[in-house]
């Protein structure tokens, strides 16, 4: 085991765009665990939008960073020493740990063991961890049923290609925008959704969702928010389902950047449900979730793509790229070997 931890630090907080001054690396000795101590090597570490808001100094469901501390991050780890009866060296773990080669987690809190499994580890980040739940609770949220018309922005990253697939296996007719050509031709010849576009070369958001929604849009899965939004209300059919899961095109604005929606009136006229929801309020149906995606996994019902950058130094630039739409599928870091 090594004798020097490596962790990234937030060192200022963005104004915008996130930019590579914004991070610093420190090093020192790898901690020593206390009684009832576990310490974790990370083997793999989650980027996801969400910790954009975090970098920020302002009230919201997760606690700001804190300058000159480590960022957090889902990670998937190995027990490199443990001093609590629930955990082995060896041992397979995930949880909310620092962005660093090792982490000490007193008292073992918020730890939890991986199962054994032929699934890739990474997976405990991508389909099997944060963002397959959350595409799990948000269908829940949707409603969809036989026959009904489903379309998720974002249709490629982590959330996206779960929800889309989920609509498959009720029965839904399922289209996706995505930020390229690739990525388009992804989820309908990998992913098996019915149609996609790509958002960036569309010109005409509505007329896109028009010729591959031609019955109209029932359950809409938005990832994005803004001139998506909008032409999915447009869209949209009496009595829609609108699942409010992120809003990435704004994370990076200013409020007096941000353009309103223009079209709410026809929340109205079409009687339509718009919801968000943030899926740490559902922690209680984890092991619900782990079981049915488990076995959607295992059996290739439901298929994943994971986007890994090599080395905890990576991890500022990709979580960089991922806000700008430059990662393919699920970003993850490998900070070290797996066991």
């Amino acid at each position: 085991m090594s004798t020097t931890n490596r962790q990234i630090i937030l060192a200022r907080r963005p104004r915008g765009w996130v930019e590579p001054d914004d991070f610093g690396t420190r090093e020192g000795p790898v901690p020593d665990p206390g009684a009832g101590d576990v310490l974790v090597r990370a083997i793999y570490m989650s980027l996801d939008p969400y910790m954009r808001g975090r970098m920020d100094d302002a009230k919201s469901y997760a606690t700001p960073f804190q300058l000159g501390a480590p960022l957090k991050a889902r990670v998937v780890g190995e027990v490199a020493r443990s001093r609590n009866p629930a955990f082995a060296d060896g041992d397979l773990v995930f949880g909310m740990l620092d962005w660093a080669d090792y982490t000490l987690v007193p008292g073992g809190g918020g730890l939890r063991a991986i199962p054994p499994g032929d699934l890739p580890l990474a997976y405990h980040l991508g389909a099997l961890g944060m963002p397959g739940m959350t595409a799990w609770i948000g269908m829940e949220i949707g409603q969809p049923k036989p026959g009904d018309t489903v379309f998720v922005s974002a249709a490629s990253g982590a959330v996206g290609q779960i929800a889309g697939q989920i609509g498959k296996l009720k029965g839904c007719r399922v289209a996706g925008s995505a930020g390229s050509d690739a990525k388009a031709a992804f989820v309908t010849d990998d992913l098996g959704f019915d149609a996609a576009f790509n958002y960036k070369t569309a010109g005409d958001l509505l007329a896109a969702l028009q010729a591959r929604c031609p019955d109209g849009i029932d359950v809409y899965f938005d990832n994005v928010g803004g001139a998506m939004l909008e032409a999915a209300l447009d869209h949209a059919n009496p009595f829609a389902r609108f699942v409010e899961c992120g809003m990435i095109s704004q994370y990076n604005l200013s409020r007096d950047e941000t353009p309103g929606i223009r079209n709410l009136t026809h929340i109205n006229r079409k009687r339509i449900t718009m919801q968000g929801f943030i899926v740490s309020d559902h922690a209680d149906r984890m092991d619900a979730f782990m079981a049915e995606m488990t076995g959607w996994l295992e059996s290739g019902a439901v298929k994943y793509r994971i986007d890994t950058a090599e080395g905890l130094e990576a991890a500022p630039l990709a979580f960089i790229e991922m806000l700008k739409g430059g990662n393919f599928g699920k970003q993850v870091v490998r900070i070290g070997p797996e066991p």
